[in-house]
């Protein structure tokens, strides 16, 4: 036996993947497209109100991209969670959205007026009292087409009725983004 002949096989089968994984295209998802999806939502944004992040990339040109959540992040900005239509041509994304009104929006109107205060730590609206606070123990139901489960989490943001926070399950392993339905109760889809 040729003792060169086990560790030839494994180099040969990448060798010959090799041209097929240079041939995957990677199409850069600008920051207009992202501004275009903001506004379809109804949220005046130039794409210069933008913040410059890493390389956001698709596997198809021109993908259809959706807004899943806009929240506060505090100092006249917000943080958007933005999915290609089709899971399939990109993995999701975060945007930082600057809205001090120093860029017009698209259609030339006034500048949209900055969000109300908020603590994104807390997530706050000074208005509506907390009924989660981070650090807490909350229960979380997730419901999907025929199953509902209820699961033990830790919140890693306050909030008031109706707004999105970060809960974990005790041993970290997984992090929702959820909703607040009630006192120490939170809501999700699968």
């Amino acid at each position: 036996m040729n003792p060169c002949r086990p560790i030839l096989a494994p180099l040969l089968c990448v060798a010959a993947a090799l041209p097929a994984l240079a041939a995957a295209k990677h199409y850069a998802i600008t920051q207009e497209q992202i501004a275009a999806a903001l506004t379809s939502t109804g949220l005046q944004v130039s794409p210069d109100q933008i913040s410059p992040h890493p390389q956001v990339v698709a596997f198809v040109d021109q993908p259809t991209l959706e807004v899943k959540f806009i929240q506060p992040a505090g100092g006249h900005r917000l943080i958007a969670r933005m999915e290609c239509a089709q899971a399939a041509q990109c993995l999701p994304f975060l945007v930082t959205l600057r809205m001090d009104g120093s860029s017009p929006p698209l259609d030339g109107s006034a500048p949209a007026p900055p969000p109300p205060p908020a603590d994104w730590r807390s997530g706050s609206s000074h208005s509506q009292p907390l009924l989660v606070r981070a650090g807490s123990s909350a229960v979380l139901l997730l419901d999907g087409a025929h199953v509902h489960i209820s699961i033990p989490v830790i919140c890693l943001d306050g909030g008031a009725l109706g707004q999105t926070v970060r809960a974990t399950n005790p041993d970290r392993k997984h992090l929702y983004s959820v909703q607040v339905a009630g006192d120490r109760l939170l809501r999700g889809r699968l």
